[in-house]
């Protein structure tokens, strides 16, 4: 049987095989993952048709493939696994170290979430060297983290024993500093290539105003708990509030939720709002579909199920494509402000900020308020400024007084 790359979509050219997890020879169950795709968007898994096993690798490691490329050569049937070395074995074998025992060196793969796949993929991170802290010894991301912490405070690459006794000699007798070299990740690539593409494309300009979020954070606290039992355990945040904010706005600003084809510009009847999230391979987009017809429990749920799938690398290109306007929360981190970036073809990326108490004069009098910045990076284009300021200011209204949104006012 032949094991072929999955058929990509029109927006996707290529792929680059990730990682393979399993060997020449070793034996596998139906629906095992024998190897993952990453693309520009997403990492695809390719898994096991039937009981069988790899016979031969055609595409290694690194190496690009197109739609239906063939990968490997499969064998179906039933039997034990055949003790052959993966690369990294052979490469250590080859390498004559002398460190590691036999034991060590035909030690079995541990079983490792997604996540922790790619992120040890990523870093370097050997995970026969990984003891595994979730249940039934699971390989976590925190478990990679760990490991990638601790070889940072040695100061060797980490999963890379055999390197590591000649890497900190080299440290003492030479006195220089260690630096690692990793690929970018095809991910981090067109990302880098989309937000550089967006700045040299665009008119883009940012705006500012500053939110009062006192009113739903009084809502929120006086709901929360009844807002959860009602709806199974599905938590109220503060970003459903701005994306129903936001979809309210976008109606009455049209251009805000348009986008540019060429020479014509694309005004569309619906609202799909991008919510940047992020996860192990960086920062990802995921589209919340017709937000301006779901509740606010639907949409907490949606963008509770997009972080599980990000941290997970489980998002598929459907949760990717598309979208008309896109929400950014580095509040999450920390940040006070910040100007966003478009995500082509949108016109307008709306950024939130940290929440603070600042003092604020309201009627005469200086009181502590719960303060957030709010950014609107715009196209120019086809975007004035005006109306990209009537546009936040409108947001910012409905933010402070919700009820606006309900009497549609």
């Amino acid at each position: 049987m032949e094991i072929k790359a999955p058929v990509f979509p029109e927006s996707i050219a290529d792929g680059e095989v990730a990682s393979w997890h399993v060997a020449e020879g070793q034996w596998v169950s139906r629906d095992e993952i024998l190897v993952d795709i990453e693309t520009d968007k997403v990492v695809l898994e390719v898994v096991a048709p039937a009981p069988g096993r790899i016979t031969k690798i055609v595409k290694t490691t690194g190496e690009t493939v197109l739609s239906e490329a063939l990968l490997a050569e499969f064998e179906a049937g039933e039997g034990e696994a055949i003790s052959v070395p993966s690369d990294s074995t052979e490469m250590a074998a080859d390498a004559g170290d002398s460190s590691m025992s036999g034991s060590e060196v035909n030690r079995p793969m541990p079983v490792a979430s997604p996540a922790a796949r790619k992120l040890a993929e990523e870093s370097g991170v050997d995970l026969r060297g990984i003891q595994g802290s979730g249940k039934s010894g699971l390989v976590t991301k925190e478990d990679i983290l760990s490991a990638v912490a601790k070889a940072q405070d040695i100061g060797v690459p980490p999963g890379d024993p055999a390197n590591q006794t000649q890497s900190q000699a080299a440290m003492v007798e030479t006195g220089e500093r260690i630096e690692r070299r990793v690929p970018m990740t095809r991910l981090r690539a067109s990302i880098a290539k989309r937000l550089v593409d967006a700045q040299q494309t665009a008119a883009m300009l940012t705006t500012f105003n500053e939110v009062d979020m006192s009113a739903i954070m009084s809502l929120r606290a006086q709901y929360k708990e009844a807002f959860e039992k009602a709806h199974s355990g599905t938590r109220l945040g503060f970003m459903s509030f701005f994306v129903r904010a936001c979809t309210e706005a976008l109606k009455r600003f049209p251009a805000v939720n348009a986008s540019i084809d060429g020479n014509d510009i694309v005004y569309h009847g619906y609202q799909d709002v991008g919510v940047a999230v992020s996860s192990p391979r960086g920062l990802v987009v995921p589209v919340i579909r017709d937000a301006d017809s779901l509740t606010l429990a639907e949409v907490e749920e949606q963008i509770k199920i997009f972080g599980e799938k990000a941290q997970n690398a489980q998002l598929s290109i459907e949760d990717m494509t598309g979208g008309t306007f896109t929400i950014s929360n580095g509040g999450v981190f920390g940040s006070m402000l910040s100007t966003p970036i478009l995500n082509p073809p949108q016109t307008a990326i709306l950024g939130m900020h940290k929440i603070q108490d600042r003092p604020m004069a309201i009627d005469g009098q200086v009181v502590v308020r719960p303060m957030m910045y709010l950014a609107l990076s715009y196209d120019h284009r086809l975007i004035d400024g005006q109306e990209a300021v009537r546009f936040l200011v409108t947001v910012k209204d409905f933010l402070e007084e919700p009820a606006r949104i309900l009497l549609d006012i």
